[in-house]
């Protein structure tokens, strides 16, 4: 994995020794139906705490059928096992709906809340109300810019301005002239962040390109007709490995030469990156996100412990994979941890 970029100073901070215990963990089984399940630890596990039990809720703002986030639930289940925590978790993309959701957790008085704030102004006032309850918040994958101002312990995920500028100075790189930057859900503060990003430091023509991310037919008609429209287009980037893999058919539709590179990994597409079908994906290790925000609470209330002293993000990304490393990326991808 490319570890040669260097985040802007001001977002820089060390992983939590935390991290390396994610290594030991091993994902638990789970039961599904809705948009709110519970996750129970494994009886037996390596390393299990023995701490008293706790429960604590992860509410996010993943849409239904993204697999990005079950790889985020993967992590989240892991530090569960390991840390004798029932784990509720629960999502809507709908920003009022997630803010619901939080409520509800507070209403049962669980341990600790990890949370997303892709819509970070409608959260605003349901995590004020958390922390007048006494109960701890964490953010994860989505609010880098806003976890301080609301108050929350601890931040994990990557800056998505820097993560959209690493990825416009691979397009100077690899010489590309024209992209079009692919955002499923419009008004998604990370997601325009990283095209913001991408426009920032390439040094060509970005085009953004909104497309209705639940409705994957209509994404793929959306990029196909844009790069038919427009043959000055050499690379299509997307926000998600769906999307990527849905643009690889737009181009092939439109007939274009575009190549695509994206952000975010899933099984397929790291087998699409090995097929040379996409160039390149950014990694922002979602896996590392979800455990290390359970694992972060459960730290707190037995030892106090918090991680960037409160003051700095934990960065989880980015990281570039592409054809030179993917064939190590590929067997974590496989157990779906990568």
């Amino acid at each position: 994995m490319d570890r040669s970029l260097h985040p802007r100073s001001r977002r820089v901070a060390p992983l939590a020794a935390v991290a390396a215990a994610a290594l030991l963990a091993a994902g638990c089984s789970s039961s599904s139906g809705g948009k709110r399940a519970e996750e129970e630890g494994a009886d037996v596990s390596a390393g299990k705490a023995n701490t008293p039990r706790m429960t604590v809720a992860m509410v996010t703002h993943a849409a239904p059928g993204d697999t990005f986030w079950d790889t985020i639930r993967k992590g989240a289940q892991a530090a569960a096992a390991k840390d004798n925590i029932k784990l509720v978790y629960s999502s809507d993309p709908n920003a009022g709906n997630q803010a619901n959701l939080v409520q509800n957790a507070i209403d049962q008085k669980v341990d600790g809340i990890a949370v997303t704030l892709a819509k970070a102004s409608a959260m605003k006032d349901v995590v004020a109300k958390a922390r007048h309850a006494g109960i701890p918040v964490v953010g994860f994958n989505a609010g880098v810019d806003d976890w301080k101002k609301q108050g929350l312990l601890e931040y994990f995920g990557q800056d998505e301005t820097v993560a959209g500028e690493a990825f416009g100075k691979r397009l100077n790189d690899l010489g590309a002239k024209h992209d079009i930057c692919v955002i499923q859900e419009q008004g998604h503060v990370a997601l325009e962040a990283r095209c913001a990003g991408v426009k920032q430091a390439f040094k060509g023509k970005t085009d953004i390109l909104y497309v209705n991310g639940t409705d994957m037919p209509s994404v793929k008609s959306t990029i196909t007709a844009k790069l038919k429209q427009d043959s000055s287009i050499d690379y299509v980037a997307t926000l998600g490995a769906p999307f990527a893999l849905t643009a690889v058919q737009s181009v092939s539709d439109a007939g274009s030469k575009a190549k695509v590179g994206t952000f975010d990994l899933n099984k397929d597409l790291v087998s699409a990156v090995k097929a040379g079908d996409i160039q390149f994906a950014v990694d922002q290790q979602p896996y590392l996100q979800g455990y290390l925000s359970v694992d972060a609470l459960w730290l707190e209330k037995n030892n106090g412990n918090f991680s960037g002293g409160g003051e700095a993000p934990v960065l989880t990304g980015p990281a570039f994979v592409d054809k030179t490393n993917v064939d190590t990326i590929a067997k974590f991808a496989a157990k779906g941890t990568r």
